[in-house]
């Protein structure tokens, strides 16, 4: 008993000791650090707000945001280690190792975050847009740091790291998408009346409405393709709003061949024209 109360006598004294010698320095460690955690919360919200008062994505004024906040953390640690009489350089070089790892283990991620920030800051397409990349198409529906999401006419989600855009070849036709045929009409035909009729299909199904370059979109080019075989190639080209695109497409042949069909325009099939020689022996 005795034994444990001079234990405890002991290790009062030291508590004791402790507090007298280093109270102040504990005292102020403490309000460096519950005064740099209120003003870099506060330095965040006003380096958003600032952000987002100058247009910038919502998503980039987070991040940079949340990223002043940290470096004032950590700036704010340092000094309150400094307070206490803790050495910061063997936690700095710590630091300055760990982070040197973590790029060469994470050199994926960060370049998507990189190129995030490009696409952010650059905005080749934003939200709405319809984009070609990296062999798929479709529109754009969520811009992240790390990834771009698109979604196509049958609902299907496609995600796109971020590094895998910048620097390929981007087709964006904004809201719309821009649809190329062509239909084969007899060489007796008549090319205007030809022309003509499948114009009128395509303004009729597409509508007029949004036949604007305000809007993105465009009336309907319509022209002389090539010359085949057996017909005079029509091709005609139309922007349609992406999430329509294949019921519009298919609206639209179904009206320029039955348009072609009232106007008496013949749509000829190939041919091929076989002779058989027969030799002199015959």
């Amino acid at each position: 008993m005795k034994d444990d109360l001079q234990q405890m006598g002991e290790l009062y004294t030291l508590v004791a000791e402790f507090l007298v010698t280093y109270s102040f320095q504990l005292l102020g460690a403490l309000i460096i650090f519950l005064a740099g955690w209120y003003l870099s919360g506060k330095l965040a919200q006003l380096v958003q707000r600032l952000c987002e008062a100058r247009n910038i994505d919502v998503t980039l004024s987070r991040f940079i945001g949340s990223t002043v906040k940290i470096i004032v953390l950590a700036m704010v640690a340092i000094m309150a280690l400094g307070q206490l009489g803790i050495s910061v350089t063997p936690f700095v070089a710590a630091i300055g190792a760990l982070t040197f790892g973590l790029s060469l283990a994470a050199q994926g991620l960060v370049s998507n975050y990189g190129a995030g920030v490009n696409i952010i800051i650059g905005r080749p397409f934003v939200v709405g847009d319809t984009i070609s990349v990296c062999g798929v198409s479709g529109q754009v529906t969520d811009v992240r740091l790390g990834q771009t999401q698109l979604i196509n006419e049958d609902r299907v989600t496609i995600t796109i790291p971020n590094k895998h855009i910048i620097g390929e070849i981007l087709h964006n036709s904004n809201a719309h998408t821009l649809v190329e045929a062509q239909v084969g009409v007899a060489y007796d035909a008549d090319i205007n009346r030809a022309i003509e009729a499948i114009t009128q299909a395509i303004v009729t199904t597409v509508g007029t409405e949004a036949d604007t370059e305000a809007e993105g979109n465009r009336a309907p080019v319509v022209g002389i393709e090539s010359f085949g075989d057996s017909s005079v190639d029509i091709g005609y080209r139309y922007k349609v709003e992406t999430p329509k695109l294949f019921a519009t497409k298919y609206a639209v042949n179904k009206a320029v061949f039955e348009g072609l069909k009232q106007a008496g325009i013949e749509i000829p099939f190939p041919q091929r024209e076989v002779r058989i020689s027969q030799s002199a022996s015959a």
